[in-house]
């Protein structure tokens, strides 16, 4: 099993909109909705180029505004993070199951080290950062890596995701791929099964996302 986590598994998007938004502010300037919803399963360097450029401040260093919002975001991962809904069942039944989990992230590993204190560090197997692969999503590489990591041929994988990025990196991949949109809708896709939430999903759901991606 391959996790996403931001939006997935934890209500941190709402953390993120409030860090972004208050950079923003400092920069004297407001983020647009559709600069926020682009945001949305990014990694760090592209979300700065697109609210520096929905600002009209494209001259800024990204470099200085990711380390902002990541000292930011630390505070608000320490006392806000919440579980998607469903998310904590899912992930035991997962677990207890003995079925090889990883997290895969684009979010980086300082962040991560913060929302693996509500995650369970015994949750996962591997751990995968967006700081820690040469291209993150949309670029299959980060769940590819994960699937090498546990040892596992990606085609008997499952990933789920809630954005348009890690949908197409997951794809891309070659995983099976369950969707469940949260802050960003999700245009429906071949080979992609969609949900409102993880509260439906069981172990014979997911296993039967895999039987029909090898059909």
């Amino acid at each position: 099993m391959l996790f996403d986590m931001d939006g997935t598994l934890v209500d941190s998007e709402r953390l993120w909109d409030v860090a972004l938004a208050e950079l923003a502010q400092t920069y004297g300037g407001t983020l647009s909705d559709a600069a926020r919803r682009a945001i949305v399963g990014t990694a760090m360097a592209e979300s700065m180029r697109i609210l520096h450029d929905d600002l009209g401040q494209p001259h800024r260093d990204p470099e200085v505004s990711a380390e902002w919002v990541n000292a930011r975001i630390l505070e608000l991962f320490r006392t806000g993070l919440q579980w998607r809904p469903g998310a904590l069942a899912l992930l035991g039944a997962v677990r207890q199951a003995g079925i090889p989990t990883a997290l895969v992230t684009s979010s980086g590993r300082a962040v991560v080290e913060i929302a693996l204190d509500t995650l369970g560090r015994q949750s996962f197997d591997v751990v995968v950062c967006g700081d820690e692969v040469d291209s993150t999503k949309p670029h299959p590489e980060p769940y590819l890596t994960a699937a090498r990591l546990l040892g596992v041929p990606i085609e008997r994988c499952v990933a789920i995701e809630d954005s348009p990025t890690g949908v197409a990196s997951a794809v891309a991949a070659g995983a099976a791929v369950l969707a469940v949109p949260a802050e960003v809708p999700l245009a429906p896709r071949d080979g992609v099964h969609q949900l409102e939430s993880l509260l439906a999903v069981d172990l014979e759901l997911l296993a039967g996302l895999l039987h029909r991606s090898s059909v």
